[in-house]
């Protein structure tokens, strides 16, 4: 009875797969770990989807259902790469700096700390990087079966903390939190690092697990961060693009053509939808918080140019690790400096990789 059963299931799959097949939609599951108040995943929410699907039923003979999972509903934040590459989502946002192992020199901008604060500017600069250095998209096609359809910007990173402070040297032993690489940013500057994520960060905030958070002001906003951190900072860290949106490259692959093509230019949009979305929010971020009862405060350049003098030597080494392993980090990281040079930025120091 259970092969008749296995067998009854079978046939049901296939004839539904038919069914669908015949029917010429094309169902694709889409997610992220993050929860949709987060920029990149209103826009995949807001933009991306509808306007896929809205291009392919108005310019191909086919159609798209999108089945979306955000928040962890489908992937974690640290697995969505994994999940991408097995099939278990079609579709993945994520950020570059949960997989330190995997995809370390795509985290580049946050070994350039204090870059420009413009998402605009980190986005265009992100995309001439991985235009002119190959090795960036090929690492996602010939290791992890998956093709990157847009690269996202994050808003500028600043510091909250249930403290204030105005000098570099008021953070000494200080227990701070961030993500990843920029962790060394707190570590050079004399805090204890504090590896952590942003679904946490409440909890931690508010129980002392550290006192404060590398962040972005649409971070503190969405998690109401200020209820138990209640000093927002302006250090101007820079705006960083290291989250991306990718597609498993054999479901990619399995697309229609006109199909791929509308896939890519949306993306593509929604690449260039990351920064502008994320610079025009930023202000009136700044102001929500204020009206939440944050204190909001902007420290002089020369606080700015003290933090970053402390980490100078930290690019060429990190470089030269990476370089060691194969990877063209030298060249990423000059281009990149370069690249924001293009755009009329100035460095508050100007990091030396040789």
């Amino acid at each position: 009875m259970r092969k008749v059963a296995t067998l009854a299931a079978t046939l049901v799959a296939l004839v539904g797969g038919t069914a669908l097949a015949s029917a010429d939609t094309i169902r694709l599951r889409i997610a992220s770990g993050h929860p949709a108040v987060n920029t990149y995943v209103n826009l995949m929410e807001t933009f991306f989807v509808p306007e896929v699907s809205r291009r392919v039923a108005e310019r191909t003979d086919h159609t798209v259902e999108f089945i979306e999972g955000y928040g962890g509903s489908m992937v974690k934040v640290a697995d969505t790469l994994e999940a991408v590459q097995s099939g278990i989502v079609d579709i993945g946002g994520f950020c570059f700096c949960f997989e330190p192992s995997n995809l370390p020199l795509h985290a580049f901008q946050v070994m350039l700390p204090f870059g420009t604060m413009s998402p605009e500017q980190s986005v265009a600069v992100a995309r001439a990087v991985y235009d002119r250095v190959p090795f960036l998209e090929e690492a996602f096609e010939e290791r992890y079966d998956q093709v990157l359809l847009a690269l996202i910007a994050d808003n500028g990173y600043n510091l909250v903390t249930n403290f204030a402070w105005g000098s570099v040297e008021d953070l000494q032993g200080e227990k701070l939190a961030g993500a990843g690489l920029n962790l060394k940013w707190l570590e050079y500057a004399g805090a204890v690092p504090v590896q952590s994520s942003l679904v946490d960060a409440y909890t931690s905030l508010q129980t002392g697990v550290y006192d404060g958070w590398i962040m972005f002001p649409s971070g503190v906003v969405n998690f109401k961060l200020h209820e138990v951190a209640n000093h927002y900072t302006e250090i101007g860290f820079g705006s960083i693009t290291w989250h991306g949106l990718t597609m498993n490259q054999s479901r990619f692959e399995s697309l229609p053509e006109d199909v791929r093509e509308i896939v890519l230019e949306v993306a593509r949009e929604y690449e260039a939808m990351t920064g502008t979305r994320n610079q025009e929010d930023y202000p009136e971020q700044l102001e929500q918080l204020r009206e939440l009862g944050a204190t909001v405060t902007t420290l002089p350049d020369s606080v700015r140019a003290d933090w970053a003098r402390s980490l100078a030597a930290w690019p060429a080494e990190k470089a030269a690790e990476l370089d060691a392993a194969g990877m063209p980090a030298s060249e990423v990281l000059s281009i990149a400096l370069e690249e924001a040079e293009k755009l009329g930025y100035v460095w508050p120091v100007r990091y030396e990789l040789d």
